[in-house]
Order: structure tokens, then sequence, then C-alpha cells
């Protein structure tokens, strides 16, 4: 039970960020994506103070060497710079940068009652499970991550 209140209490946390961030905004992260033209630099000191923050949770780790909540850290087993990551990552910034979200901010933006976040996340399903179909891929965390003790 701790680790799902814990789970909760971390999304809500997440996504209050995202909100004060106006992260949830596609119109502010648009504005930042538009180097060329009326560029807003504000989401950048977003994602600077993520440095520290994440910095910090990494020394944590290194000091306790396993999380609270777990018997210990899942980390990636996949890390080379492949095919299927250059072409993920490129379907995932031309969408960022067409229609201003990611998953996050666009779960979190659900509440805001816009139809276009509806049907981005409805879209967003229906890649991940053409992705689940053509690469045979389960929905289990297990098969992105594994657990070890390094």
């Amino acid at each position: 039970m701790r680790p799902i209140v814990a789970s909760l209490a971390a999304g809500i946390l997440f996504g209050t960020g995202l909100v004060i961030a106006q992260m949830t905004d596609p119109m502010k992260v648009m504005a930042f994506l538009d180097i060329a033209g009326d560029w807003d630099p504000s989401l950048a000191f977003v994602m600077a103070a993520a440095i520290p923050v994440a910095a910090a949770g990494i020394a944590l780790g290194r000091i306790f060497g396993r999380p609270m909540l777990a018997p210990q850290f899942a980390r990636p087993r996949q890390t080379a710079i492949d095919r299927k990551l250059l072409i993920g990552a490129s379907i995932f910034g031309a969408g960022w940068g067409l229609v201003g979200y990611c998953p996050g901010p666009a779960l979190a933006a659900v509440g805001n009652g816009s139809w276009q976040t509806s049907v981005f996340i409805v879209a967003m399903f229906a890649g991940m499970a053409a992705f689940h179909l053509l690469f045979n891929r389960t929905a289990v965390a297990g098969t992105v991550y594994h657990r070890n003790s390094h």
C-alpha cells in the first residue's frame, strides 16, 4: 500500500509542477520551441530547475543504496543509442513541436476539458498500442527495465 500512496503523491506533485510551470499549455510550449519567432525562454528555467532536483535524487540514491519502497533500483536494460531510439525520439520531438504536448503534461492537462487534449491522449495511446503490436512488446515495465544491483 505504501508504494501506491507514494506513487500517487509523486504523481500529484509532478502534475502540480507541470501546471504551475505552464507546461500543460501547448501555446506556452510552442512559444518555447519557436526559437526563430517570438521565443519564450521561460520553460528553459523549468528544465534547468529540474537538474539540481534530479542530481539530489541521484545523490540520495547513492547514499542509501536502494529505494525506500523497493528492494532495488530499476535500471534501463537498453543503454545503446540505436535506430529504434532515434526514430522514436524523432517522432516524439515532431509531435511535441507540432502540438505542444508530451505525455506527462497532456495527462495533467486533461482537467482543462479541452477536446484537443483528449484527441492527443487518444492518439498517444493508439501510438503506444501500434508500437506494442509492431514490435511485439508487452506492457510490463520488466521488458523495458530490469532490476539489478549496480
